[in-house]
């Protein structure tokens, strides 16, 4: 397997690179369109990436068999690795939000944010690696991690459905801040992106890197869900790994399409908290109930496509209802 590891590896250093240093070179305000292909070809690449598991696991290139899967082939692995995908891609929606109040929080300018979200996913990879690694040996290890982690998401879900978005905390009194203070001085204002900046003679923070930390330390967070999520749907090292990175690095650009339409998937939220839920429960009877992986599948791709759809409804009957509610110009004349 260390050749499948070095290649896959190999190819994300080489995405990134291409990514940040050659097609987006620079500091400048994507567009929707360009933003709308990036996603595109992420998410391409992403799906794709699944026939080459199958043909990985199903072919038993360089001797790869499924360890955790007893039986298991190609279609298996296609599956799991699918639905950790797709799970994976759900869940950091979510984590879109609490970026994009970041982001109005401290004040970044748009053209800066690209460059800040790559670094926040470039460390966002190597935490989820270290996480998952940590979950993965866990879970092999000790079986009762199954009902530490299904209780987990259980709560976890229950406390999304019900949490309150009109009372976001304020980031600029938070933990981040203060610590940064005690190492050095904070400066507001346009930095150019710069992380450092000197102010008569002296080093000091901006906002753009307290931004960056808080990024990271909520992906932290967010990673306390997904990782138990994943590992619901595989406990392949492989599979987890490549799918969760390749969600991962589509999440920039689906960023940038999403920025300016996220109060309009408010049912997408309600989606995720029951999924949580669900797979908590699914989790903590792993040893009663067994699921089938491509049910699974067609389970997380239902929950998320009718959390899409009604908040997609929903955003068309509230705009109509505006429209129609709007005041007439008296001056405009009637057809």
């Amino acid at each position: 397997m260390i050749w499948f590891w070095t290649g896959f590896f190999a190819l994300v250093a080489l995405l990134l690179f291409l990514d940040l240093f050659v097609l987006n070179k620079g500091a400048k305000e994507p567009t929707i369109k360009s933003a709308i292909g990036w996603t595109a070809g992420w998410v391409t690449l992403g799906l794709s990436f699944s026939g080459f598991v199958y043909l990985m696991y199903e072919q038993g290139w360089l001797g790869a068999t499924l360890v955790h899967t007893p039986g298991g082939g190609g279609s298996d692995a296609a599956v799991m690795y699918l639905s950790a995908y797709l799970l994976e891609l759900a869940l950091s929606v979510d984590n879109l939000f609490v970026i994009a109040l970041l982001f109005k929080q401290f004040r970044v300018p748009r053209r800066y944010q690209h460059r800040v979200l790559f670094w926040g996913i470039l460390g966002a990879v190597v935490f989820r690696l270290i996480m998952l690694g940590g979950g993965a040996y866990l879970a092999h290890r000790f079986d009762w991690i199954f009902y530490v982690f299904g209780a987990y998401l259980v709560f976890q879900g229950g406390k999304l459905l019900f949490h309150d978005d009109d009372n976001p905390p304020d980031f600029e009194k938070g933990l981040v801040v203060r610590t940064l203070r005690k190492f050095g001085r904070i400066v507001d204002g346009d930095s150019n992106g710069k992380v450092r900046v000197i102010i008569d003679g002296k080093r000091a923070w901006t906002t753009v890197f307290v931004c960056l930390i808080s990024i990271e330390l909520a992906d932290v967070v967010f990673a306390l869900d997904s990782i138990p999520a994943v590992l619901s749907v595989s406990q392949e090292t492989f599979v987890m790994v490549t799918s969760n990175i390749f969600a991962i690095l589509g999440l920039r650009s689906l960023y940038f399409v999403l920025a300016g339409a996220m109060e309009e998937f408010k049912y997408l939220k309600i989606a995720l908290a029951i999924l949580l839920m669900l797979i908590g429960a699914k989790m903590f009877a792993h040893s009663w109930i067994h699921i089938n992986h491509l049910h699974s599948l067609a389970g997380i791709a239902g929950i998320l496509g009718i959390g899409v759809i009604a908040s997609v409804v929903s955003a068309r009957r509230e705009h109509a209802k505006q429209q129609n509610e709007a005041p007439v110009d008296p001056a405009q004349p009637e057809n």
